[in-house]
């Protein structure tokens, strides 16, 4: 049943032949793309980049890079697309999409990844709290529910820090909880989602404990941003600069964005989350370049730095996010949304593949305007879906 809609979803699409990287770089970088600014506009770029991620899941396609990582379906790199689908098929009016994602629900058994407490194996839970709201009913959250019922009756005890162990050993002990940055997108929200689901308070609880020890622990008040782990507290850039990666501040940008969204108004936690949502979006502003990308390093040198459309993703989905709730100042934003919108939409090959997307990793590492990824695509959506929310004809 899954193939078949992934085949119908992209029947009739065309793949497009691409010139080689150097000179697809080139011109990308130097030619105008329009960019689409209604919100029918941006929904139909939105569906094409959509598809295209579509097309190459129903013919078992995965990227070059970090392959192995990209074929689970209950995995993170997944997990990012089918949440960020979410987001499309809530405004898309083409049923594609909540199709997809009740199949792709229904063939993982609704279940979470393998590891109980490994924050990347509890996202794709996010997009079965949709499909529960969206017609599946709560037998799409009970697998998850039950995973969440042990963590919270047998909470992780190890430390934050992050102590590699030799390889073949398994995971840091550390990643029992949530010791490093991109762990605050993965789990968070899910825990509250639950809570809202159920009513029961545990679970929004725990993870109010788990995300601000996580931010006592990783989050720099000088620089108002987040380490990757505690690996990174020391060590500096080629000019002596600390070492603040991009698509991880997107990560911890996005996921306080997704929290605050399932957050009730009276939670007594709200004003604290509103607060680092601002003091976050108030810093990356000022990091922005003058293209509308952020570094991959946040504090490298923009000159030398090539651009990367994942962390500028998630930044674009906070602001835009952050505009449309009331929690960030239209004027002084919004031209960092659309300086960030128009990169982001550059990044867009004539066929819907988004590039720019650096490869998995912990931390900057180079990449190209060939290169994309699974979660890259989910990044996007969600930026477009909060772009068009802010188009003056957008639903309310």
């Amino acid at each position: 049943m899954l193939r078949n809609l992934l085949n119908a979803a992209v029947a009739g699409l065309a793949a497009v032949a691409m010139p080689p990287v150097a000179a697809q770089a080139a011109a990308e970088s130097s030619v105008a793309k329009p960019v689409p600014a209604t919100y029918r506009e941006i929904i139909t770029l939105a569906e094409r980049v959509a598809d295209n991620q579509l097309a190459m899941l129903a013919a078992n396609e995965v990227h070059p890079r970090n392959a192995q990582d990209s074929v689970d379906p209950k995995g993170w790199v997944q997990g990012t697309y089918f949440f960020a689908l979410t987001h499309l098929a809530a405004r898309s009016g083409q049923p594609r999409y909540r199709d997809f994602l009740m199949a792709r629900g229904a063939s993982n058994n609704w279940q979470l990844g393998r590891r109980l407490y490994h924050a990347d194996d509890h996202l794709v839970g996010q997009s079965y709290l949709w499909a529960a709201r969206n017609g599946a009913g709560a037998a799409a959250y009970a697998p998850m529910r039950q995973s969440l019922d042990l963590i919270v009756a047998n909470p992780p005890g190890a430390g934050l820090a992050f102590v590699e162990r030799p390889a073949g050993a398994g995971d840091p002990l550390c990643f029992d909880r949530w010791c490093w940055c991109d762990a605050l997108f993965m789990s968070p929200a899910g825990f509250y989602g639950m809570t809202a689901a159920t009513g029961d308070p545990r679970y929004a609880a725990y993870a109010t404990r788990e995300f601000w020890a996580a931010t006592d622990f990783l989050f720099d008040p000088v620089e108002k941003l987040y380490f990757r782990d505690s690996r990174f507290f020391d060590r500096r850039g080629p000019n002596g600069e600390k070492i603040f990666w991009s698509r991880g501040n997107g990560w911890v940008f996005a996921g306080l964005a997704n929290i605050l969204q399932i957050l009730p108004a009276n939670d007594p936690e709200r004003p604290r989350f509103e607060a680092q949502f601002r003091t976050m979006a108030a810093r990356l502003i000022t990091l922005q370049r003058p293209d509308g990308y952020w570094n991959p390093s946040l504090l490298g040198d923009p000159a030398k730095a090539l651009p990367e459309s994942s962390g500028t993703a998630f930044y674009v989905y906070g602001l835009a996010w952050g505009i449309r709730a009331g929690l960030l100042d239209a004027k002084v934003y919004t031209p960092n949304v659309r300086l960030g919108w128009q990169a982001l939409v550059r990044a867009v090959h004539p066929n819907g593949k988004l590039g720019w997307v650096q490869p998995i990793s912990d931390r900057p590492e180079l990449n190209s305007y060939e290169d994309t990824q699974i979660y890259g695509v989910g990044g996007f959506l969600l930026a477009a879906g909060a772009v068009a929310d802010l188009a003056p004809e957008a639903p309310r």
